[in-house]
């Protein structure tokens, strides 16, 4: 185990000195000092790094991007005193526990106030960060990231202080959520999902570093350019706060411009109002059409708690990507069921709406009631913009290439409505089962594996040279979950079966035609590009979940760089984007480890296979 150093003993000369940015000062602290609970923070001990983010890092500045994919003293130094943080709370101040001085940090550290509807208090006066704390911002090549930790002890505003009305001891083995603390399976399962997601287009938090304490607990260190949630605004609104709310807007917006979100220019404030608007728009609307299109669940609810301002994701508590469309699945809180998959778009809706209401409270003064904002302008255009989203991800999902997208989505909307529609219906099918109990939740099985047919179809209309039977389509289609009775051909099924062909020959047909060549040379292309883009084993929630107890239980044997290389690697065979490709191992490259690693990838793979259907 490393034994931290303090600062004083740490080296004046560093090639991390980057790192001592993140000291716990955010311009946050000042510009909206209600917003922060600031407390100061003690040396953690015996941690040591389970994982380190060197692309990330390399983005963000604080180490070369040349930087070679193994940690050394100096750097783990470095990363354990950045992040090896204990808040001293309001249990250690009360009971007058005392720590060394030079254990305890120059500056304070902020957790921040947010509405959180699992709070008595609906209006975020007693919730918001409950074992997270911000180290601060790093900017580097015109982008300025925020930086937090999670499992760094027990806040005032976790849901356990405000419903037991005390609070209590940093890792207390009496209550859960409150004590504090985070598990290490949970840190390693946020970085592999926010690594896999990130890279292929989908707005994330990401995981910089994680330490790992004894007792499988850890510190997961997160990054992001701005880490502000939607209930980070809606706290204000809800109290008709106009001070606190022009001030994290004014904060925000400058924060959006420095990011170059927004022109850096001179606005009025109903100039910014719109600006600002627009954005979340155009966010919420393309993130919600990803997820749904993606199988992604986040559990998106009004309050705006799981999402960031961008529509990116954070806190992979409950976050699962679904192999099917298994949109009955609702996670149990205990007290309430979660949002289901579907019901996200509509949340996205009214958390737009309820932004509708905040930029006329801050250009009138005069909060009005939300539900007047029902036929908002914002409201048309997001579900304009949701629509043309969910478009062009299916014509991506085929398999064409971007130009023939643009002109195809352009062109032939009518076209790609009618066959959305059909697809849709095949992806929706649910098992004449219903819905039953899983561990975590409840859900009813999808019938039909889409993914499959678009892999598999053009490559059988280039062979076949005619369209599938009935009984094809449904042999290709069907899913693990999908019983005799599910699958039964009638004529309604026989019909939409045709339709769904012919459909999807003429969009081939008319993006061929765009580009002058034949409509089977399309086909030859979209068959390669699909068959990245429907990849048969796509890992889901259930797969990374077993994945990681893998990983937990070879943990003794696997440094920190070979947990990197192992993720890098991981993610690189999940990556469904044609256009990129799969970063090179360029950490180990032994014999030994690069045959030990083969070993326990495929043992990975094996289990992304097995449950590459399942929630």
């Amino acid at each position: 185990m490393a034994r931290y150093k303090s600062s004083t003993q740490l080296s004046t000369q560093s090639r991390y000195e980057r790192f001592r940015e993140l000291n716990g000062q955010h311009p946050m602290m000042k510009a909206v000092p209600d917003l922060c609970v600031n407390y100061k923070a003690r040396t953690r001990h015996k941690g040591k790094v389970a994982y380190f983010n060197y692309d990330l890092a390399g983005e963000m500045g604080l180490i070369p991007s040349n930087h070679a994919r193994m940690i050394n003293a100096e750097l783990e130094k470095e990363l354990l005193y950045t992040f090896g943080l204990f808040i001293i709370n309001e249990y250690d101040q009360i009971h007058g526990i005392k720590y060394p001085d030079d254990e305890i940090r120059e500056h304070h550290y902020m957790a921040t106030r947010y509405l959180q509807l699992q709070h008595p208090s609906k209006t975020g006066k007693t919730s918001g960060d409950g074992r997270s704390i911000w180290n601060g911002t790093i900017a580097h090549k015109g982008t300025r990231y925020d930086v937090s930790c999670r499992g760094t002890g027990a806040t005032c505003l976790s849901p356990a202080t405000s419903l037991k009305k005390r609070f209590f001891q940093n890792g207390d083995p009496n209550i859960s959520y409150g004590c504090g603390l985070c598990d290490l399976d949970e840190a390693i399962e946020a970085a592999f999902f926010s690594e896999i997601l990130h890279q292929n287009g989908i707005r994330t938090e990401r995981a910089l570093a994680i330490l790992e304490y004894p007792g499988k607990l850890a510190v997961v260190v997160r990054a992001h350019p701005n880490l502000l949630r939607p209930s980070h605004f809606f706290r204000y609104l809800k109290q008709g706060n106009y001070q606190g709310l022009e001030a994290l807007f004014n904060y925000h917006f400058a924060r959006e411009q420095e990011n170059g979100h927004f022109p850096k220019a001179h606005f009025t404030l109903s100039e910014k109002c719109q600006l600002f608007l627009d954005k979340v728009v155009v966010d919420f609307a393309s993130a919600t059409a990803a997820f749904e299109d993606e199988y992604i669940f986040c559990w998106l609810d009004w309050d705006g708690d799981n999402i960031l301002m961008d529509g990116g994701i954070i806190d992979y508590g409950s976050v699962r990507q679904f192999g099917l469309f298994h949109h009955e699945y609702r996670y149990d809180d205990v007290e309430r069921f979660s949002t289901s998959i579907t019901e996200q778009k509509h949340k996205a809706r009214y958390i737009v709406q309820n932004f509708a209401q905040m930029v006329d409270f801050l250009k009138n003064r005069k909060k009005n009631n939300v539900h007047n904002y029902a036929h908002h302008p914002s409201l048309v255009k997001f579900d304009h913009v949701f629509t043309a989203c969910k478009d062009q991800n299916l014509l991506k999902k085929i398999g064409l290439r971007k130009d023939m997208v643009q002109t195809v989505f352009e062109k032939h909307r009518s076209l790609i409505t009618q066959f959305r529609q059909e697809f849709s219906h095949f992806e929706r099918v649910k098992s004449k089962q219903g819905i039953y109990k899983v561990p975590d939740g409840i859900t009813c099985d999808a019938v039909f594996c889409m993914r499959d047919i678009l892999r598999e179809l053009p490559q059988i209309l280039l062979c076949q040279g005619k369209m599938l039977s009935t009984e094809e389509f449904i042999d290709i289609a069907r899913s693990q979950y999908a019983k005799k009775k599910d699958l039964v051909i009638n004529n309604r099924r026989k019909k939409r079966v045709l339709r769904f062909q012919k459909l999807y020959l003429e969009i081939i047909s008319k993006a061929a035609a765009h580009v002058n060549i034949d409509g089977s040379k399309l086909l030859l292309e979209v068959c390669m590009r699909s068959s990245v883009i429907n990849k048969y084993d796509r890992v889901t929630g259930n797969s990374v979940a077993i994945i990681v107890q893998k990983l937990i239980q070879q943990k003794p044997k696997l440094s920190s760089d070979q947990i990197y290389q192992l993720l890098q690697d991981f993610a690189g065979h999940q990556l469904l984007d044609p256009e990129k490709k799969s970063k090179q191992n360029d950490g180990i490259t032994s014999k030994k480890y690069q045959k030990e690693m083969a070993t326990l990838m495929n043992g990975l793979f094996k289990i992304v296979r097995d449950f590459r259907e399942s929630i």
